[in-house]
């Protein structure tokens, strides 16, 4: 790893009290920055995510995409943990904490909609970001092709239902133009340029390590202009409740610790290598923000507790993530080559 990226943990810091300072003293430059979305998608932090994810989709072999079957184990955790673990745990934690343990601290009234939005975080699996943190475990690029492109395919039909059902409700407007748009934007067409990339080099017989190291920046930069966007989007709204925030914010990092835990324990105890271990336990770590966002907006208006709920989400998770990388980049050697 480079210096930069050694201390990568410190410029999202920098960049956090750079987005919460800029969206306080420039916010019109923020709201209009967005307002420049379709389909609850913005645009703007769609073009920094292709940015970042662009760099890993040339390291995708296709041809070695069919010896994944051979390796299951690391796909069996991510889906087990992403359907039959995940959203069930993150409900519950909601309920524990906003019914009972934060009951005299908030709004009785709003604790509903607090609760609804940790659901929403906690049906929606990462999509995108989750290149990103495999990039930077050294985990294995087409398996983690796979196991998002597999997410994303149970996603679609598995995410309403599932959310239907915790949130006590019968019949629920997902936003299917924002999903079909999201996964064309981060994945589709990244992959598609990555790989007309791939084959070009290989045509010219130029290296593809050698380019993805030269542009490898870009991902990073990515990475911190989308964090200061996020936080600018905010910024005021965290200043103004900084304790409601904090509250939200405790269930969710207490189930994204212990959603790793139980993925890497469990890859660890079935001796899947590290290049798959850490982006499977990594995948139901992280959330596909976007997806919660619109559906907290849709269901229960842009103002809701929902919505802050989900906004909270996108806030708290790349401090953690960060945080689980250098842990699995340190438990590196205790895994299976």
């Amino acid at each position: 790893m480079s210096l930069f990226e050694r201390w990568l943990t410190l410029w999202v810091a920098l960049c956090i009290l750079a987005g919460l300072v800029l969206g306080n003293i420039i916010p019109g430059i923020f709201g209009l920055l967005s307002g420049l979305e379709y389909a609850s998608v913005n645009l703007v932090v769609a073009v920094l995510i292709w940015a970042m994810v662009y760099p890993m989709m040339i390291a995708i072999d296709f041809g070695s995409l069919k010896d994944v079957g051979r390796r299951p184990k690391g796909l069996v955790i991510t889906l087990a943990i992403n359907w039959l673990i995940k959203p069930f745990t993150m409900a519950a934690l909601a309920v524990l904490f906003f019914n009972h343990l934060f009951s005299g601290l908030i709004d009785p009234a709003k604790a509903p909609e607090y609760i609804a939005g940790l659901i929403l975080l906690g049906a929606a699996p990462c999509t995108a970001m989750v290149f990103v943190w495999s990039q930077l475990t050294k985990g294995d690029p087409n398996y983690t092709l796979v196991q998002v492109s597999v997410n994303d395919l149970i996603m679609v039909v598995a995410f309403a239902p599932i959310v239907a059902f915790l949130l006590g409700v019968t019949d629920i407007n997902v936003p299917w133009e924002t999903l079909i748009l999201s996964v064309v934007l981060y994945i589709v067409i990244p992959l598609i340029a990555g790989a007309l990339t791939r084959r070009a080099l290989i045509a010219r017989g130029q290296s593809v390590e050698a380019f993805t190291a030269r542009i490898k920046p870009a991902s990073v930069v990515g990475l911190l202009l989308t964090v200061i966007l996020l936080f600018g989007f905010q910024g005021q709204v965290i200043i103004a409740q900084p304790l409601l925030i904090a509250l939200i914010a405790v269930p969710i990092i207490l189930q994204s610790y212990g959603i790793f835990a139980l993925g890497y324990a469990w890859a660890f105890a079935w001796r899947v290598p590290h290049k798959v271990a850490a982006p499977c336990a990594l995948i139901g770590t992280s959330n596909f923000f976007e997806l919660a966002v619109a559906v907290a907006i849709g269901l229960f208006g842009l103002n809701s507790g929902a919505a802050l709920a989900t906004v909270v989400g996108v806030l708290v998770e790349v401090p953690v993530m960060l945080s689980l990388v250098a842990f699995a980049n340190r438990t590196r050697a205790r895994f299976p080559a």
